[in-house]
Parts: structure tokens; C-alpha cells; sequence
């Protein structure tokens, strides 16, 4: 269906009184299925701290609007006792957000769904034009066309890319692996070709690894972080995020954890940026590329030709030499972060994820070497989980209103 879903009345009476005592929890409860949080209405009922009834009519209301469903008729886990309570789930023929990445070695779109659960996506594009406007209006066209396939109403929209994104202006400042302009403004050339095509709802915009950090940290190896360190390796470059108590740490103006010019190794290369041996030009694809003596090919993205060079050639001397000395320098960058931040758990991305997947212990022993939260007992650092984690963030960005208010947000005005 293209058109907005027609919510259905949650029911007349008691019900009603109940669901307007409870309207404020909408949004929270939508945000308790939509994380995996509350997968029963008992859960639902307990995290929200109302009366069982009133949990009953949110999650009523819930279902009107078409977000989620309610089972009613659920079998008892083995062993339970008393009466089983109803289980809860996102609707998977529900609304959707439109996600849309942008990196070095091409784009794609996609339809999220709640649960941050991809429900379409294009090919991914190997051509990044030097115009954002283009590369722009050829993501939302083909995200379009997934709307039209699919029939699906669309909340929102938003756009990834390899930037820092300043606030409030959505611009992008540093496309520094693009032959875009620096500043270019990429949420507002992104909005226009959203209500262009005929998609409605708002149009956002922010920086790939913040996103992939918010979707990790909802719906993957970030789940029940208090403090979240993200690090990852976008297909060029290297960035970072930090999730506070739910929240992105974003900064004064959204430029907050630039991680990838940390100075790894002062005598190394120079960097985009001006400077020489950060983090970015001494431990991303194209930097394990030529430390193991390998000319990057056309056939794939360095990101994949990097990951698979590790875990397909491992054995091979060049290869895992090379593999120990960006697993060294991404050590000594994660254990000044943990020196500033402590962290309660890292997650790691992209290329950083195969460095991990290679030798855990190796990693694991020099941020705990290096920094002095490590020698007191270590952080965990573990894999990112999600496939397409950027996307899925982008599609966070567009669900965060409905998040807020599903009402609202939802209902015709």
C-alpha cells in the first residue's frame, strides 16, 4: 500500500479510558518491540510500569496503527506456570523507512522495516559522480522503485555518507574519500530529491559510522551498552562513534569522535587531513592493501578485497604480517579512546572486524597494554553483527519521529 495506514480504534469504552490514561507510552512501548526489549506483554507491562490493562491498550493501539502485532494465543515456555502472556512483534508488512548509503565505492538504497529488519535493497552502484546532487537523485530513484515494487508506505527517509555531518545545517564537511566539495549540502539536495519523487515523511541525513553505531548499538553487538565505542572501517577511512545511555554523542555541532585522525604512528603516511600516520591512512583497506604488497583491484571494493585477502590468504607471510601490524595499530588507537572515554564495551566495523575475526588475542593484549582501564580488568571488544549496519542507522534516523510519537506521526492530520 502507498497511502498512510488508517489507524483503527483500539477498542471503545474502558479500553479507550485506559489508552488515553496511557497515550505518553506509545512511543516508549514502540521503542521497547522495536529493540527486541519487550517481547511479551508482561515485559511491556513491567518496563513501563503501568497496569497490566493499560499495557494491554498501548500495545492495542500499536497494532491499530499497523506497527506491531499481538499474538493472543502464544504457547507456554516449558516449565511456565500461569497463564502465558501475549507475545509482541513489529508487523513485518508494516511501513517502512527508506535508507540510503552513500561510500567510496558506490551507493545503495533500501526499505527497512521496524526491528531494523532490511526488507528490500538495490544492487549496490560501483559509480560515485563528483555532483552529490546526482549520486543523490540516483539513490532516492532507486529507492523509489522499491517503494513502487513493494507497495509499502514509507515514514521517512534518510542518507549515510562518509562525512562528518554538521548541525543543524546538513552539511557535509569533510568528504574526504569523495570528489564531492567540502560543505556540500547533502540533507537538503537529499530532502528535495525525496519530496521530488513523490515519497513522504522527513528526509535526514548524518555521518555513516554514527549510524552504523545507533543500529548496532539497537539491534546488534551494542545491545545493553551503557557506553558504546563503535570504530569501523568504512571502504576508505576510518571512523568512530560513541553511544551514551542510548543516546549518539554527537558533540557541539555533530562532529564529535573524529577517530580516524588519531596519530598511530607519527613517521607514517600523510593524511587527507594534513597530517601524517592517523588512524585513517595507516589502518583502513587500502592501507592493509599495500602493506601486504597487493595492488587494489577493479573487480570488487577494496573493503571486500581487503576482508577476503585476510580470510582467504591468512597463511600467506606478506598477508599476515601485514595483518599484525594494522591489528597493532588499531590497538594503540583504541586504547587511547578507552583512556579518554571508558567505554563499557567496543564494537568494531568493517575491515576492523576481519582484524579481530584474524587474532582476538593479539588485539585484545595491546589495548589492554596500552591503556590503563584495559590493565584493570579489559573492555570487551567485540564484533559488529548487523549486515548493512549503516543502512540500518540511516532507516533509524527516519523512524525516530514515529519512535517519538507513533500517533502523531501516523495518524492523517
Amino acid at each position: 500500500m502507498n497511502g498512510k495506514p488508517t489507524p483503527r480504534a483500539a477498542g471503545e469504552g474502558t479500553t479507550r479510558t485506559r489508552l488515553d490514561r496511557g497515550r505518553g507510552a506509545l512511543g516508549p512501548a514502540l521503542e521497547l518491540v522495536h529493540t527486541g526489549r519487550a517481547p511479551t506483554r508482561a515485559v511491556l507491562t513491567a518496563e513501563l510500569g503501568v497496569t497490566r490493562a493499560t499495557a494491554g491498550a498501548v500495545a492495542a493501539e500499536l497494532e491499530a496503527l499497523g506497527l506491531i502485532r499481538v499474538d493472543a494465543r502464544p504457547g507456554a515456555a516449558a516449565g511456565s506456570q500461569g497463564r502465558p502472556s501475549h507475545r509482541l512483534r513489529v508487523a513485518e508488512d508494516g511501513p517502512v523507512a527508506l535508507a540510503a548509503q552513500v561510500h567510496a565505492d558506490g551507493f545503495r538504497a533500501a526499505l527497512v522495516g521496524l526491528g531494523g529488519r532490511i526488507v528490500a535493497t538495490t544492487l549496490g552502484c560501483e559509480i560515485v559522480d563528483a555532483d552529490p546532487a546526482k549520486v543523490l537523485g540516483s539513490v532516492v530513484d532507486a529507492g523509489a522503485q522499491l517503494l513502487e515494487q513493494t507497495g509499502r508506505y514509507c515514514v521517512g527517509a534518510g542518507l549515510a555518507v562518509p562525512s562528518a555531518v554538521a548541525e543543524p545545517e546538513g552539511t557535509a564537511l569533510n568528504p574526504l574519500h569523495l570528489a564531492w566539495p567540502a560543505g556540500a549540502p547533502v540533507r537538503e539536495i537529499f530532502a528535495e530529491r525525496i519530496h521530488a519523487a513523490g515519497i513522504t515523511g522527513p528526509a535526514f541525513a548524518a555521518n555513516d559510522v554514527n549510524l552504523a553505531a545507533i543500529a548496532e548499538h539497537r539491534h546488534g553487538a551494542g545491545r545493553g551498552a551503557r557506553d558504546l565505542l563503535c570504530v569501523a572501517t568504512g571502504h576508505r577511512g576510518v571512523g568512530g562513534a560513541l553511544v551514551l545511555n542510548g543516546r549518539l554523542h554527537t558533540g557541539s555541532s555533530g562532529l564529535a569522535l573524529e577517530v580516524g585522525h588519531l596519530t598511530v604512528n607519527p613517521e607514517g603516511r600523510p593524511c587527507h587531513c594534513g597530517s601524517r600516520g592517523c588512524l585513517d591512512v595507516e589502518a583502513d583497506p587500502l592501507a592493509f592493501l599495500t602493506a601486504a604488497g597487493r595492488d587494489p583491484g577493479s573487480e570488487v571494493s577494496l573493503l571486500q578485497e581487503a576482508n577476503d585477502l585476510i580470510r582467504d590468504h591468512y597463511t600467506d607471510p606478506a598477508v599476515s604480517t601485514a595483518t599484525e601490524a594494522l591489528i597493532d595499530r588499531l590497538g594503540l588507537g583504541l586504547a587511547g579512546l578507552v583512556n579518554i572515554l571508558n567505554p563499557d564495551r567496543i564494537i568494531l566495523g568493517g575491515l576492523h572486524r576481519t582484524l579481530l575475526d584474524a587474532d582476538p588475542e593479539r588485539l585484545r593484549a595491546v589495548v589492554a597494554d596500552r591503556s590503563l582501564w584495559g590493565q584493570s580488568g579489559g573492555v570487551p571488544i567485540l564484533a559488529c553483527t548487523l549486515d548493512h549496519n549503516s543502512l540500518v542507522g540511516a532507516a533509524e534516523l527516519a523512524w525516530q519521529p514515529v519512535l517519538d510519537d507513533p500517533l502523531a506521526a501516523l495518524t492523517p492530520q
